[in-house]
């Protein structure tokens, strides 16, 4: 296993749709595992693999459910997720791995029912509400080129642009 480089926003890869995988063999099988300690050693809930510049439908999650939270215990691999049904609506306050140090409300579904295929190349489906539903939606979004930040307002988009731009010619100037 390794950790892999998560892309940071304003990376263009970050903009890829992920083509779906056409075989689960053993490199997906590595890829589901490197992500998975990728998503742990940033202290994520969840990794798309566009996040780590690879060009495959695979998500990785591990999002907590009540107050005794082990890591691991709820960890899924998602091949080729896909959300089929969805209702209800909710704000969150979400971040991300490839937009560090920002957060914003983001408008979700409150429940969604996603297709997948796991990693023993099982048919699956997932009935989500809650956190799960909102960290599920945010992981297809990578897997269809969109960021959290696509979904604010372009007022709200902007801002969030520009401190990041600011924070980039800050850094450069620094090395």
């Amino acid at each position: 296993m390794s950790i892999l480089d998560i892309l940071k926003y304003p990376d263009p890869f970050l903009k890829t749709k992920a083509k779906p995988v056409s075989r689960v063999d053993e490199e997906i099988k590595r890829l589901i595992s490197d992500m998975a300690e990728t998503m742990y050693f940033a202290k994520g809930i969840g990794l798309a693999a566009t996040q780590a510049g690879v060009n495959k439908r695979v998500a990785v999650l591990d999002v907590p459910k009540g107050d005794s939270y082990k890591k691991g215990e709820n960890l899924i691999a998602l091949i080729n997720p896909e959300i089929i049904a969805h209702g209800g609506e909710t704000k969150y306050e979400e971040g991300c791995l490839s937009v560090p140090g920002f957060t914003a409300e983001v408008k979700r579904f409150t429940q969604v029912v996603v297709k997948a295929i796991d990693k023993d190349r099982n048919n699956i489906e997932i009935k989500a509400d809650g956190l799960f539903a909102i960290a599920l939606q945010h992981e297809v979004d990578h897997l269809n080129g969109i960021l959290f930040i696509d979904r604010l307002s372009k007022l709200k988009r902007d801002i969030i642009k520009r401190k990041i731009k600011k924070a980039i010619e800050n850094e450069k100037k620094m090395l």
